[in-house]
């Protein structure tokens, strides 16, 4: 990636390019009649025919790629992970499967001239489960243009301290890569089979975030099209502004479409110890413990039933990598409460530690689970208050709140959480909270559970407590996002203004709505 600015001359001139006669579309509508161009009067596509001697049609620019407007297509591109909204009313105009950057730089132009929403699509997931894995509509862009981030998955170099990446490459992919060479990103999410791009728009977090912060803060440089259609660099000395309100924004101020990701030697092996507590305040004891001192490399954990179903106990999962030597297990749970005698420990490759959760969906998928609504709830706490909140949550939720999902929750310092847009609570210790439903096929309470995300979210928010742009949350409303985002909301409207004035991007997640 260049430290220097890119531009191409479509950007530079800000003007729609000539359609090419070679492809000017590539599969279109179910009649397989090609569509040329966007009427601007009655805001729908309009075919050949239908464009001649029309002046309100304006041609839509030549692409390497295809533009596709087929109900099949749409309709996929209108729902998402979450299968919580409506594909139909949320659908799309048309989909861009990129052949190239040029591509998209072509289309936010088309799109700012002729007034069309644009949002790029991650399309997350293995096998034939390909799709957006935002779960609340964040990625939806009704009757505008979804961008296929499949489009641009290209792994363009992987140097001795960073790779640089297409926006579309996931990090199961990246992780890959970078492990043929003995490299490894810092920070990487628990389910790897998402996008650069879409993880580090909305902050990414993972089990290294005590040491590592965010994923978009191992994240040296982007290449982002703005709202005037220019491409151009950004990096935390070279338009800041950008980086930082493109790094956890929720995609508002551009389309990243290449990343340099910051990495690291990769170790061999783990050793990972799953600790279980009965009462939550040990749990919070031992945790705190071992984030202040730094024992570990990994360090996650979760709230869970207890094997008769009684109540909940609680699961510190934590983890020390290593070459050639093992590390010392006796000293390493030494001074921790008495929690070796059920605990489970494993000596396991340091990639299939990181690919733990492929066998997690294999059964979510054969169970039914994985295709059924995900009302997720993720946050920050802050430390002081964990205690009292987490009492409230072991009142409120019951084993099938869960269905075949979990509930992470484990400590970080929110020091190293770097961005800007990326809301920490005002404490030096924070905790995950990430109610991760999947509730059980056929489960009539959906809207019961979304009613309880939104109660629990202002409970939390009256405890200091801020959201993870993931989740689903109902009825949030600007005066929402304004306190959300606090004494960073001007200057978060400001870039918005600044870097997509005619508001394209990603309207799905509602922040000025």
């Amino acid at each position: 990636m260049s430290t220097t600015p890119r531009t191409t001359a479509a950007a530079s001139s800000g003007a729609a390019a000539q359609p090419s006669r070679r492809k000017i579309l590539g599969s279109i509508a179910a009649t397989a009649v090609a569509v040329v161009g966007w009427n601007t009067v009655d805001q729908s596509w309009a075919t050949a025919a239908e464009a001649a001697g029309n002046a309100d049609v304006v041609p839509v620019p030549g692409l390497v790629g295809t533009l596709e407007t087929t109900p099949a297509v749409v309709d996929s591109f209108g729902k998402d992970f979450g299968h919580l909204w409506d594909a139909a009313s949320n659908k799309p105009w048309a989909v861009l499967r990129p052949g190239g950057i040029d591509d998209i730089v072509k289309i936010v132009n088309y799109a700012r001239t002729n007034g069309i929403k644009v949002a790029v699509n991650g399309q997350g997931g293995t096998g034939a489960d390909i799709e957006s894995h935002s779960v609340y509509g964040q990625a939806r862009v009704p009757g505008g243009i979804s961008i296929d981030a499949k489009g641009m998955s290209k792994i363009l170099s992987i140097g001795s301290d960073h790779a640089v990446v297409e926006a579309g490459v996931t990090w199961g992919q990246l992780t890959d890569a970078t492990l043929a060479v003995g490299k490894t990103p810092p920070a990487l999410p628990d389910y790897l089979y998402i996008s650069v791009g879409g993880t580090i728009s909305i902050g990414g977090i993972g089990g290294t975030v005590q040491k590592h912060g965010l994923l978009c803060d191992t994240v040296q440089a982007i290449d982002i099209i703005t709202g005037d259609g220019k491409l151009v660099t950004a990096t935390p000395w070279l338009r800041p502004e950008l980086f930082n309100a493109a790094l956890s924004g929720g995609g508002q101020v551009g389309i990243i479409v290449r990343v340099n990701v910051k990495l690291l030697p990769a170790p061999k092996r783990s050793v990972i110890f799953s600790l279980f507590y009965a009462d939550l305040e040990t749990y919070l004891t031992d945790s705190e413990k071992v984030l202040a001192d730094g024992r570990f490399q990994v360090h996650a954990g979760e709230m869970l039933q207890k094997p008769d179903g009684s109540g909940w106990r609680y699961k510190m999962e934590v983890g020390a990598t290593y070459d050639t030597t093992p590390p010392d297990r006796a000293r390493l749970l030494a001074d921790l409460k008495d929690v070796r005698a059920d605990a489970l420990i494993e000596d396991v490759s340091y990639r299939d530690y990181m690919f733990r959760l492929d066998a997690y969906e294999t059964y979510l998928k054969e169970s039914g689970h994985w295709y059924t609504p995900k009302p997720w709830l993720s946050m920050f706490l802050p430390a002081s208050k964990t205690k009292a909140f987490m009492k409230l949550v072991e009142r409120e939720l019951t084993a099938d709140s869960l269905g075949g999902g979990f509930l992470l929750f484990y400590p970080y310092f929110t020091s190293k959480i770097k961005r800007p847009l990326a809301m920490q609570p005002a404490e030096s210790v924070g905790y995950l909270f990430d109610l991760l439903r999947f509730p059980n096929p056929g489960e009539p309470g959906i809207q019961g559970m979304l009613d309880q995300n939104r109660r629990l979210y202002d409970i939390a928010v009256s405890m200091g407590a801020k959201r993870y742009l993931v989740g689903s949350i109902p009825n949030m409303t600007r005066a929402d996002w304004k306190c959300h985002f606090g004494n960073r909301w001007s200057g978060f409207l400001n870039a918005k203004a600044k870097y997509d004035p005619k508001n394209l991007f990603t309207p799905g997640q509602g922040f000025f709505a």
